[in-house]
């Protein structure tokens, strides 16, 4: 779930390690959004469909904030295959992250994505750190996952190949929440959040033997997206893309990499 690649997105200078907790911090609170509302609608109605409908609201809500609060720290990744899908697309040409900041940015998506888990169930007087047996292992679903996926990174790169990135925050939460009702697997599209559900027994979770299926499936999808978006737009991104949100903006050159401006 999130955003993309080109120059100037977070300000410069920004560190890694800020960088990485805002990947953290957005991750996290984009898990409890979903885990939460998950919770929440549960004990309001006994309607699946009803259920499903306020998750996805909530998560398009929840995570078009978060794009918009933290793009300009981070490029609001918040997401795994968002962030290798835009060192692939960059590696080139410099316009993407390095390989430092892809080895930063995952660990602290999935540890995030745990910690809002925990979180969530916390705030609703759930049980801590109980593995979910929500059981998600099917092919028709791991399909889902592909489609999820490779229609988010198509979005995100074609956002950026075209200079509308400045439209993310809305465009991803819109389309994430069409993926929740057009997907057989509700959407996940997304491995931190995968291996984050599956620490929350609820109606969000994933039993944590249906999550790697569900992870392959997902940077199956990424490798897809990417491919396309190579084919319809090309391999470099405009000049002079000066978009809000997508990954952090090169620190220049000389400037240490702890400086704050």
């Amino acid at each position: 779930m999130s955003v993309l690649p080109g120059r100037g997105v977070a300000r410069a200078g920004v560190s890694l390690g800020r960088r990485a907790a805002a990947e953290a911090l957005g991750t996290g609170l984009l898990v409890a959004v979903v885990v939460g509302s998950g919770i929440q609608a549960t004990g309001l109605t006994h309607d699946i469909g009803l259920r499903l409908l306020a998750d996805s609201l909530a998560t398009v809500l929840g995570l078009a904030a978060l794009i918009t609060v933290l793009g300009p720290v981070s490029g609001a990744h918040f997401n795994p295959a968002v962030t290798l899908a835009a060192w692939c697309a960059g590696r080139r040409t410099g316009t993407g992250p390095s390989l430092r900041d892809v080895a930063a940015y995952v660990p602290a998506q999935v540890g995030g994505a745990i910690g809002g888990a925990v979180v969530a169930d916390a705030m609703f007087a759930k049980p801590l750190l109980r593995f979910s047996t929500h059981d998600r292992f099917a092919g028709h679903l791991w399909l889902g996952e592909v489609v999820a996926t490779a229609g988010l990174i198509l979005l995100v790169l074609g956002l950026e190949r075209t200079g509308r990135t400045h439209l993310a925050p809305a465009a991803v939460a819109s389309y994430i929440g069409a993926a929740y009702w057009f997907t057989s697997s509700t959407s996940f599209a997304n491995p931190a959040v995968t291996v984050g559900r599956a620490f929350s027994d609820t109606f969000a979770g994933i039993a944590p033997g249906s999550v790697l299926p569900f992870i392959a499936a997902q940077l199956a999808g990424a490798a897809l997206g990417l491919t396309i978006a190579v084919v319809l737009y090309g391999g470099a991104a405009p000049v002079g893309d000066t978009a809000a949100v997508l990954v952090p903006a090169p620190v220049p050159e000389g400037e240490p990499e702890s400086a704050t401006s």
